[in-house]
């Protein structure tokens, strides 16, 4: 009895050692982690600011020529005007001319009159305007609405071709539609805008937050972090970082 009680006590101080050292391991790791990432953050701010004071030659000179529309995706709950009308300064003073503001909830669509009169450097962008080099930036305000409609309107405009076909009056097997079809459909019901270059994210999310996909298909999506935190160096990075990625289209 005394042996299978000693060797109770060793099992349960052994399965106590094992759990405590996993525990461990675990928080080591855990802190290694935050550490990583806290060293990644220190060495992009240093780079962001010794990029807006143009200390770093290569970011001198963008070519800027290559971003014809750029669109800002904002987290509706990180949407701050301020922080919007500074962002779009900074890409004023960079040469950029056509941008889209959207956002889920459409706020920044509703402050579109307060955003146009304090930074006066820009017009309303109109869905039939030509992407042409102008003195004045366009800009144009989106939300995840405005794709939602398009594509109830678009699915309507194609039902109703398909009635008019007559296609319901005799079996002709399922009925397809596709892209182009699509893409047409969505031009009639002016849901069909230019398809941004480069797309900016500002926000927790990894993601494009509902902006209208088939505006994004050769689009180049980048991850800024918070609007609150934004920074003119990591802006210059983003816009350098396209201008020399070169882009393949397939047949």
């Amino acid at each position: 009895m005394d042996f299978a009680k000693l060797k109770r006590r060793l099992y349960y101080w052994i399965h106590q050692i094992v759990n405590i050292l996993l525990r461990l391991t675990w928080h080591l790791l855990h802190v290694t982690i935050h550490l990583c990432y806290f060293a990644i953050n220190i060495a992009n701010a240093l780079e962001s600011h010794l990029i807006s004071k143009g200390l770093l030659r290569r970011y001198k000179s963008l070519h800027i020529s290559k971003l014809q529309y750029l669109a800002i995706v904002i987290e509706s709950e990180d949407c701050r005007t301020s922080n919007v009308i500074e962002l779009l300064q900074w890409l004023a003073d960079l040469g950029v001319k056509h941008v889209c503001l959207y956002d889920m909830e459409g706020i920044l669509k509703k402050s579109k009159d307060f955003i146009l009169e304090k930074f006066d450097g820009a017009t309303l962008f109109q869905e039939n305007d030509v992407l042409l080099d102008q003195p004045l930036m366009t800009l144009e305000f989106a939300s995840f609405s405005d794709g939602k409609e398009a594509v109830a309107k678009a699915a309507n405009v194609l039902f109703m071709k398909y009635l008019k076909s007559g296609s319901t009056s005799s079996y002709q097997g399922e009925q397809i539609f596709t892209e182009s079809q699509m893409g047409e459909a969505l031009k009639t019901v002016g849901g069909n805008g230019p398809e941004p270059d480069l797309l900016l994210v500002y926000g927790p999310a990894r993601c494009h937050l509902g902006f209208p996909a088939w505006r994004i298909r050769y689009t180049e999506i980048q991850h800024m972090g918070p609007l609150k935190s934004m920074k003119y160096g990591s802006l210059i990075k983003a816009i350098y970082k396209f201008t020399m990625v070169q882009q393949n289209y397939g047949k």
